[in-house]
């Protein structure tokens, strides 16, 4: 089976700091597999890398075969890698369901001032429009199905389009539990449901590959069980791989097949759960001897 992703002999630094050292990395499909480490052993810089976030001070990085040498973050998207972030990135001002939306074109941030919303946010919006935003739209409609004149005259392709993606993104909420809250403010939902919001709006992109950065923060143990069987109904419904960063082990132990471990920038272990747990590095590591 060919590798999803592969990460070779990756160093990252910040300034005269070396953040990541000799990282290796390989994923195949359907597999959840888990970074774990203390706090500052660069888990999220390596997120930060493979979405392009970051640009490798060495190495290389390939998905499905194809190099992410001098890809930018919407490329990488594009190529079918998705992430959530360990603080909640939601667009607290739309609703449920235009968060979603705004996920089925990764290159466009303007499309939702000209589809249908309250009245009043889409005249604060229609304001505020600068010439870049008028060239983000052009291109956003230009690719679309209906094209752009259609847009701009919003025809019956226009919202027979939008229609379509109403339906798409309603149905993406069902598997969530979140189809009741489709129309209320993102920004106004309990914790643990912006965090499925914003795991919802991650596969919108239809990722082959998704990065889930602390999942279960903040969520209690009833929340932090539903996180688990939700990633592996994510897998199973959805077919993607998955790359979690997490520090509730009973999380990390619960649904990871394979978990690699870092400290300081470097690989210190990787395993399976049984063997991560028993491993004297590990223990060193968090117990700090």
């Amino acid at each position: 089976m060919n590798p999803l992703l592969e990460m070779h002999n990756i160093d990252h630094y910040f300034g005269g700091l070396k953040a990541i050292s000799d990282f290796n990395l390989t994923l195949h499909e359907r597999e959840i597999v888990g970074l774990i480490g203390p706090n500052g052993a660069g888990k999220t810089t390596v997120f930060n890398l493979i979405t392009a976030i970051y640009k490798p001070t060495g190495g290389e990085i390939f998905f499905k075969g194809v190099s992410l040498h001098g890809k930018r973050p919407h490329s990488v998207t594009g190529l079918g890698i998705a992430r959530t972030f360990q603080n909640i990135r939601l667009f607290n001002d739309m609703t449920v369901i235009e968060n979603i939306k705004v996920a089925y074109h990764p290159n466009s941030k303007l499309f939702f001032s000209f589809s249908k919303r309250k009245e009043k946010f889409e005249q604060k919006k229609r304001k505020s429009l600068s010439k870049r935003n008028t060239k983000e739209f052009i291109s956003y409609h230009s690719r679309r199905r209906y094209g752009l004149f259609s847009a701009l005259l919003a025809n019956k392709n226009f919202w027979e389009h939008e229609k379509e993606m109403d339906e798409m993104a309603y149905q993406l909420l069902k598997i969530f539990g979140l189809h009741d809250r489709a129309d209320e403010i993102s920004g106004v939902l309990p914790y643990g449901e912006q965090r499925k919001l914003e795991i919802a709006r991650a596969l919108a992109t239809k990722p082959s590959l998704l990065l889930l950065d602390e999942p279960a923060a903040g969520m209690n143990p009833a929340e932090a069980d539903q996180l688990m069987e939700m990633i592996h109904d994510l897998r199973t419904q959805f077919g993607v791989t998955i790359f979690l960063i997490e520090h509730q082990m009973r999380v990390v132990m619960g649904v990871c097949e394979r978990i690699k471990v870092m400290d300081f920038g470097e690989t210190i272990a990787e395993g399976t759960p049984a063997e991560i747990q028993t491993n004297p590095k590990v223990i060193a590591a968090y117990l700090g001897k």
